[in-house]
């Protein structure tokens, strides 16, 4: 396949279809995490997009080096995505309702005080981590490895410019959900962290189950 308008169509949709995941995980993170810098936001979605933007190609690599071995492999690619999402999404959700649970211990104090900064205290930001955010990363882009197959006849380059669309697709998109994540977690306060936990074990869910239909 040429560099065609449909060429470019086809790797905009795949964009958009392997980024479901990643602006859900977004959302979450938006959620999670209040007050983004931008240069924090475009680091969040960068790395989202890295991801999706390597896996295609390193599934590119594995089919036309080790075939055979990526075949057994990709059978392993549900679970993965399973345990990582549950893992992440669950300690989210215990910090989340750990954190109600002080919160109500410190009502009275926010009724008395009235202040912001006790406020603040109460629904405080929970930053991700950088481990955190490399791994939910991996997670929501590991099923992109069989897009390798997919784009397994075309040219490297060909594949690569496929590749960068895909991970350009995906930052867009992914900007735009921590942006609406922020705004949903401003107004949800301190469930932000229970709800972004619920979302994360959905997709682990989502993935999983997809991948054993496949």
């Amino acid at each position: 396949m040429g560099l065609t308008f449909m060429f470019f169509l086809n790797s905009v949709l795949f964009g958009v279809g392997l980024a479901m995941d990643a602006f859900t995980v977004s959302l979450a993170a938006g959620m999670n995490e209040r007050t983004m810098t931008p240069a924090r936001k475009l680091a969040i979605a960068g790395t989202f997009a890295l991801f999706q933007t390597a896996m295609p190609l390193i599934g590119w690599l594995c089919v036309h080096t080790i075939a055979d071995e990526f075949t057994a492999f990709q059978k392993f690619i549900p679970w993965i995505a399973l345990v990582l999402l549950l893992f992440i999404g669950g300690k989210m959700l215990l910090e989340g309702i750990r954190e109600g649970d002080r919160g109500s211990d410190t009502v009275d104090i926010v009724d008395n005080a009235g202040t912001a900064d006790t406020v603040d205290n109460v629904n405080k930001n929970r930053p991700l981590t950088l481990r955190t955010l490399l791994l939910m990363g991996l997670a929501t882009s590991i099923d992109a490895l069989s897009v390798g197959f997919t784009i397994a006849e075309l040219p490297f380059l060909s594949a690569l410019i496929e590749a960068v669309i895909i991970g350009a697709v995906t930052l867009c998109i992914c900007l735009a959900g921590l942006a609406l994540g922020r705004l949903l977690g401003m107004k949800l306060a301190a469930k932000a962290s229970i709800f972004g936990g619920l979302i994360l074990i959905a997709i682990g869910l989502e993935i999983f189950i997809t991948g054993l239909l496949k």
